[in-house]
């Protein structure tokens, strides 16, 4: 699997996916906002649909995250857990950390902090 099917990018964001159908990996660079955040979101539900059991959401090259974000973050979430998919979700950057440690959702989604740039190595 590689990228994906549904718009691949938005003005502010890209989104690519890969991996297998079981263990994949959702890739974003660029900006998530009320604007780009459904095509996040719209990956991550079709990541779902399509059976994985592991979903690993890379934020390592991503320059900002605002609420519409954290919402997709946060309904991807609840999701994996009620269909039993382990979400991981790679962040490396200040302007993603912390938006993440502020409402919490640092710990309800178990955060990976990685170093600049090794989030597709993580």
């Amino acid at each position: 699997m590689t990228a994906t099917s549904i718009d691949p990018t938005s003005d502010l964001v890209s989104v690519t996916v890969s991996g297998s159908a079981a263990q994949v990996r959702v890739t974003a660079m660029g900006e998530i906002d009320s604007s780009s955040a459904p095509l996040l979101r719209r990956h991550l539900d079709t990541v779902l649909d399509g059976g994985a059991r592991e979903v690993t959401v890379d934020l390592d090259l991503v320059t900002f995250l605002d609420s519409a974000g954290l919402s997709a973050l946060a309904a991807a979430h609840r999701r994996a857990a009620r269909d039993d998919v382990r979400l991981r979700v790679l962040a490396s950057s200040r302007a993603v950390i912390r938006p993440l440690q502020i409402t919490g959702l640092w710990e309800l989604l178990g955060v990976v902090q990685v170093e600049p740039g090794t989030g597709s190595a993580a």
